[in-house]
């Protein structure tokens, strides 16, 4: 039976869980009072410290789900993540429109990599 382990766990998810190599991200969000521009830095931002947290890093993501309140803001997130994508190591990767979980939530990453 392979391990599960669960990092920064709460009652109703856990912030890192991986299994046989793959590291599972939970949603990530910024900060409300930002706009969509600096709550996608901060999401990948945090994003790059769970991964290295779990053993991996932006090089190793295999899929990237992306949700925006907005459509319209598809320019402003794509602007920084292609800034932030390592070329070469772009994962497959979705993008749709969604109630995120609080209004002020203009952008959401749902992130799964293999470990190093």
């Amino acid at each position: 039976m392979s391990t599960i382990t669960r990092m920064h766990s709460g009652p109703r998810m856990s912030q890192i869980v991986t299994h046989n190599g793959i590291v599972y991200l939970a949603g990530q969000v910024g900060n409300p009072k930002d706009d969509v521009t600096q709550q996608t830095k901060t999401c990948l931002e945090q994003v790059d410290a769970l991964l290295a947290e779990a053993g991996s890093d932006k090089t190793r993501i295999l899929q990237a789900v992306i949700w925006l309140a907005d459509m319209s803001d598809f320019g402003a997130m794509n602007a920084v993540w292609d800034a932030w994508v390592p070329e070469g190591h772009t994962p497959a990767r979705a993008c749709g429109e969604a109630k995120l979980a609080a209004p002020e939530y203009l952008v959401e990453f749902i992130i799964t990599a293999a470990q190093n």
